[in-house]
């Protein structure tokens, strides 16, 4: 993508990589475990944008080791995943619901939660349940997604989809079972948080998975948009409730958690919401342009059902270059916080912009 190399220097930071590079796995290679790390992907992300940064760092500047962070936090998300939901009756709906739940993944969306969280004060333990919480909807979400009433997908992070395993019965009610959980979990899981706080997580979270957010846009997207013209302004309409919905509350579960300020949730809010859209447009670009072993997902559905995407609307150096725009425009949001807190933000973002899968 003709995207900035998320190595530049973004206000005084430079956001580096100082871990060396290797050839990676395929993302079809990371293995069905409780402890299944990002590192494939994230060593692919790096060996396609190698080390570019030669500034000298002045006494304002901060390296800042993004693959080692996302390890780290990762593992931590792993390891709070594994321990949530664990094996017992009935077995078959817990076994269903941990396959796709520890299935690996990048994390993102439980990363920015944490991220959010440290931004605003505090550590990662208070912000876990959350970020759990979030993990598990979009996993839902995933699961749901990939029945053959919707996308009819076989591979899902590529394994199996979930009812290609346990059958299309198991799958739906394994789902319906991490949404569930993920608001007991929230809830019975933080500590150290007021009720008040509580609560207005709960509405959050609740608001995004329903008619005003992740269902809102699959109705749109998946069931009324197939085989219709549909414009730009439409199509942001339906990722803004899609896509982006689920990493805006993730960002926000994060920084209300954290004890931050109405202007600080808002602010962080106003941040991830083009980093959500900026998602889906890599996501669509990545769907055209990769293969289905790189992307460990079937490629070119979207093309087959003849969904509405920016590739088809705008091409692909105009969805490349709407996707730097959206990029830039969310760091913006980000001047006013402490450099080095706001450093892992940063970087997500610019993760986010350089994906290859």
């Amino acid at each position: 993508m003709s995207l900035v190399n998320p190595t530049t220097l973004f206000n005084g930071i430079a956001i580096n990589n100082r871990s060396p590079t290797r050839k990676s796995q395929p993302t079809a290679c990371i293995p069905v475990s409780p402890f299944s790390s990002i590192s494939a992907p994230l060593m692919k992300e790096h060996q396609s944008n190698p080390l570019e940064h030669n500034n000298k760092q002045t006494h304002f500047e901060l390296a800042f080791d993004f693959h080692s962070y996302m390890l780290e936090k990762a593992s931590v998300v792993n390891q709070a995943l594994d321990n949530a939901i664990p094996i017992k009756n009935p077995v078959k709906i817990h076994e269903s619901m941990r396959y796709s739940l520890l299935a690996g993944g990048k994390r993102v969306k439980p990363i920015l939660c944490i991220a959010a969280r440290e931004l605003v004060g505090g550590d990662q333990l208070t912000a876990m349940p959350a970020a759990c919480a979030v993990e598990m909807i979009h996993t839902m979400s995933l699961v749901h997604d990939d029945l053959p009433c919707m996308d009819n997908d076989d591979f899902r992070r590529g394994k199996p989809t979930n009812h290609k395993v346990y059958g299309e019965k198991t799958a739906v009610l394994a789902g319906y079972a991490l949404l569930s959980f993920s608001f007991k979990h929230m809830v019975t899981e933080t500590n150290g948080v007021s009720e008040e706080r509580i609560l207005r997580a709960v509405v959050e979270l609740a608001k995004c998975v329903g008619s005003e957010g992740l269902v809102g846009g699959q109705v749109i997207i998946d069931i009324c948009s197939q085989g219709v013209d549909i414009g730009l302004d439409q199509l942001e309409f339906i990722h803004m409730h899609k896509t982006a919905v689920l990493l805006e509350t993730s960002v926000v579960l994060g920084a209300i958690m954290g004890g931050g300020s109405a202007k600080q949730i808002e602010k962080l809010g106003t941040f991830v919401r083009p980093i959500g859209l900026l998602f889906q447009v890599v996501d669509d670009i990545l769907d055209v342009t990769m293969s289905s072993k790189e992307l460990g997902k079937t490629a070119g559905k979207d093309l087959l059902s003849d969904k509405a995407t920016y590739p088809k609307l705008l091409g692909i150096e105009k969805s490349r270059e709407f996707a730097e725009k959206l990029r830039k425009k969310a760091q913006e949001q980000l001047l006013g916080f402490d450099h080095q807190k706001a450093a892992p933000l940063i970087a997500l973002a610019n993760y986010i912009a350089y994906r290859q899968n």
